[in-house]
């Protein structure tokens, strides 16, 4: 079992930043992958960026690609989300996982373990 614990959110005005933290406890060893979905008013829960700890790859979502960095901290067992040039359409309830196969997914449901979400809220 891993528990994600997402903190960070918070209201910014279009073209501010905020960066988005997840604490992973339990079986950290097991995940192969953490990442970043969202979800916003009215549509589906969507990919956002994932990052591999061994070697650290990353794959972003075409949506916030040249925005929003993924990074890790092994040590602390974080993961974390900068996101730069806000737009309205980035509010979402944004939510941390992780994944224990290999390779790159962007389907929830091929994910395993899930946070609470944070709401981030741009206002133009």
């Amino acid at each position: 079992q891993v528990q994600l614990v997402e903190s960070g959110g918070g209201l910014v005005q279009a073209g501010g930043s905020l960066r988005l933290s997840c604490v992973a406890s339990g079986r950290t060893f097991s995940s192969y992958a953490m990442g970043w979905f969202r979800r916003a008013p009215g549509k589906e829960r969507e990919f956002v960026a994932r990052i591999r700890w061994s070697g650290g790859s990353t794959y972003y979502a075409d949506s916030v690609k040249g925005r929003f960095t993924i990074s890790g901290d092994n040590a602390k067992n974080t993961v974390y989300l900068q996101m730069n040039s806000l737009k309205p359409d980035d509010t979402a309830v944004y939510y941390c996982a992780a994944h224990r196969s290999m390779g790159v997914h962007t389907t929830p449901k091929m994910w395993d373990y899930w946070g609470q979400g944070t709401q981030v809220t741009v206002s133009s």
